[in-house]
């Protein structure tokens, strides 16, 4: 093998892991990252509350200011036409608490399921959407992040 061809590319691998290197630096300015989302509904039974609870790991290296969360049946209107942001953001908020990382939020939303509730949901499949927003603007909408189903 010519020297040449052993320094054009012993050169070309030095670009290529400059540029790699600059690219997992850029990474981490990045919008917010959720992991782990889960979803659980548990219908009502005779005089107690049923419940619907959802949780997901947001990565934010800015920190994260909210995370919005909304529930919708599959069958219905949004399945055509899925939330926007700006929609998204008149949704209610979860509870975010750091875990203990550099950038990274746990985060739950709860909420009662009344027998009142649960008779006038469409059964079937849901979806959960999320809309997560750093402290500095960046935003995230996930419009399936997860799915349940309504028995």
């Amino acid at each position: 093998m010519s020297r040449r061809i052993v320094l054009s590319a012993v050169a070309g691998a030095a670009v290529l892991a400059g540029a790699g290197a600059f690219a997992l630096a850029y990474a981490g300015d990045g919008a917010p990252a959720l992991a782990h989302s889960t979803a659980r509904y548990a219908a009502p039974q005779g005089a107690r509350d049923g419940s619907f609870r959802f949780s997901t790991e947001v990565t934010a290296p800015s920190g994260l200011k909210s995370l919005k969360v909304l529930a919708w049946p599959e069958k219905s209107e949004l399945a055509t036409k899925q939330p926007t942001a700006k929609e998204m953001s008149r949704a209610e908020s979860a509870r975010c608490e750091s875990t203990g990382g550099a950038d990274g939020t746990r985060c739950a939303y709860t909420v009662a399921v009344t027998a009142a509730d649960a008779a006038s949901f469409p059964r079937g499949s849901w979806h959960v959407a999320v809309l997560a927003t750093d402290e500095d603007g960046a935003t995230t909408l996930d419009t399936e992040a997860v799915d349940f189903t309504v028995g």
